[in-house]
């Protein structure tokens, strides 16, 4: 497989988060890894989180794993166990349906990159600190009691 021109690939810090709940990512730049090399059967991002970002707001997937590879810098997980801190070369698991909610928060001043590694699947993910639902078979945003926002 041929090295990966990262620049080649545009960063974006688009979301689908509805607005009350996008500010945390805003600082949150990603490139989509998996088009660009044609790769299928799951997806791969390439994240930079500015001072002050999170990753997401802390979810978890009904039907996707998820992994981590931190890359650079220092971070913080935040999930159901409390804070744990991270650096570069630390690997996160989270296997699907595994109700543990989850996020990266960058609490420092330099940028941390990161690579997260996903199955390509149309699965619901549950957001359990804010009233938000990711509906699994149309991907759209909802609240818990499923009204659109």
């Amino acid at each position: 497989m041929p090295k990966i021109d990262l620049d080649a690939i545009p960063q974006t810090n688009a979301t689908g988060y509805p607005p009350i709940y996008a500010g945390e990512v805003q600082g949150r730049l990603y490139r989509r890894l998996a088009p660009s090399a044609g790769l299928v059967d799951f997806g791969v991002s390439h994240v930079t989180l500015q001072p002050g970002a999170w990753s997401g707001q802390r979810h978890w997937h009904e039907g996707e794993d998820e992994f981590v590879v931190m890359v650079v810098g220092e971070a913080v997980l935040v999930d159901d166990h409390g804070r744990t801190p991270l650096k570069a070369g630390d690997c996160i698991a989270y296997p699907k349906g595994d109700a543990n909610g989850h996020h990266i928060v960058n609490e420092t001043a330099e940028d941390v990159v990161f690579v997260v590694v996903g199955a390509a699947s149309k699965s619901a993910c549950h957001y359990p600190d804010i009233n938000l639902l990711l509906d699994g078979p149309s991907q759209t945003f909802c609240r818990k009691d499923g009204t659109h926002f």
